[in-house]
Order: structure tokens, then C-alpha cells, then sequence
């Protein structure tokens, strides 16, 4: 076995509150966000974890899950690299809108094929394959080094560059990772061989 990498989706944010596309809008976390964050931290500490380097995207609520997280391991100050390869997916023209109101304007089914499809990108803005195309490049070149090191790597990021490394890790098909939920402030823990296959995978949810 080599290391272990450890996915965390940032706390609850603002605008998840408000049901509205976030993407690459920068809201800040809600009362609730901060503390799913910190909850997660104490989770990992309860089982021992102890990151040697954290990465997390270019966005704040991201960054400030990763603080909490290292704040409760004791680990304030740890090298976190930001990114925004890391980044939430693009929402394009539906940036900032309620989901409802996208709904009313462009239909329901319309919105639905591009929340959950695969490879549907809203106007302006990127599909979950359009994503895994940055992310996957960056974890592959920036990111797994370091576990196949036996190193242990903490990625605080959101719901889909999160659904891209998760499709690829175990291997599921764009059908699949579209109807795949990802859980704010859940640590998903994977551990993996030498060869970068998956040894095993927790969920640590309540």
C-alpha cells in the first residue's frame, strides 16, 4: 500500500443555502458551512490522520474548510497549495441564478440536462467532463506523487472537481458520477496501492 488521500467538499456555502449556481462565484460559508468544516476536521483527528501537504482550488470557501480542517488537526500552518484547477465546475450563464428562476427561463428539462448531464455544458460554462479535463491532468501531475510517496494528502474542494477525481478513482462511467451525491464537509478517504489503484475507500459521514 502507498498513501492516502483524503476528499473533502467545502462546508455549506452561502448560495448552496440560497439554491442558487455557484461555480466560480466566491460566497463566503454559512454558520452551518463553517462547522461542517470543523467537524470534519475533528473526525479525521479521531482516527488519526495527520496530513503531510494539503491542496484545495482558488475559490474561499474551499480554503476556509481546508483551514478549519488543519486548525482542528493542529495542523495550522501545514503547506496547502491552491489552485484553480480545483475549482467548482463553471456555471456559465447560470452563475448567480436561482435554480428556480433558471428553470422558468430555460425550462426544466433544459436545466436538468445541464446539471446532470455528463457532457452538456450550460451556455458559457463547462460540463462534469469539461471539468475532469483540468482536474485529473492536475491531481495526476501535482497531486498523486505525493501519495504513491506514502504521503497522507488532504484535498478540501467542491461537489463536482471532486465528482471528477472520484469518477476516475473508482472507475465509474459518466452515467454514474452525474447521479453521485458528494456531501459538504464528508471526508472521503481513499487509500491507495503502489500502482495508483484503490486499496479501500471510507465515507465518513455521521
Amino acid at each position: 500500500m502507498s498513501g492516502t488521500l483524503i476528499l473533502v467538499r467545502h462546508g455549506q456555502s452561502e448560495w448552496n443555502l440560497k439554491n442558487l449556481f455557484t461555480g466560480w462565484r466566491d460566497p463566503g460559508l454559512t454558520e452551518k458551512g463553517h462547522e461542517e468544516a470543523k467537524e470534519a476536521g475533528r473526525k479525521l483527528k479521531a482516527l488519526g490522520f495527520k496530513p503531510d501537504i494539503a491542496f484545495t482550488s482558488a475559490l474561499s470557501r474551499a480554503q476556509v474548510t481546508c483551514d478549519h480542517i488543519l486548525h482542528e488537526l493542529g495542523q495550522d500552518g501545514l503547506k496547502t497549495i491552491r489552485d484553480q484547477a480545483l475549482n467548482e465546475r463553471d456555471y456559465g450563464d447560470l452563475s448567480g441564478l436561482n435554480k428556480d428562476d433558471a428553470r422558468e427561463k430555460w425550462g426544466e428539462e433544459q436545466v436538468h440536462i445541464w446539471r446532470r448531464s455528463y457532457d452538456t455544458p450550460p451556455p458559457g460554462g463547462e460540463s462534469l467532463k469539461d471539468t475532469g479535463a483540468r482536474v485529473w491532468p492536475y491531481f495526476l501531475h501535482d497531486i498523486l506523487p505525493h501519495v504513491l510517496r506514502g504521503e497522507t494528502v488532504l484535498v478540501a474542494a467542491h461537489g463536482n472537481s471532486l465528482r471528477s477525481l472520484v469518477m476516475a478513482l473508482d472507475g465509474l462511467s459518466g452515467d454514474e458520477i452525474v447521479k453521485m451525491e458528494i456531501g459538504t464537509g464528508v471526508p472521503i478517504i481513499y487509500r491507495l496501492n503502489a500502482d495508483s489503484t484503490v486499496a479501500s475507500k471510507e465515507i465518513l459521514e455521521d
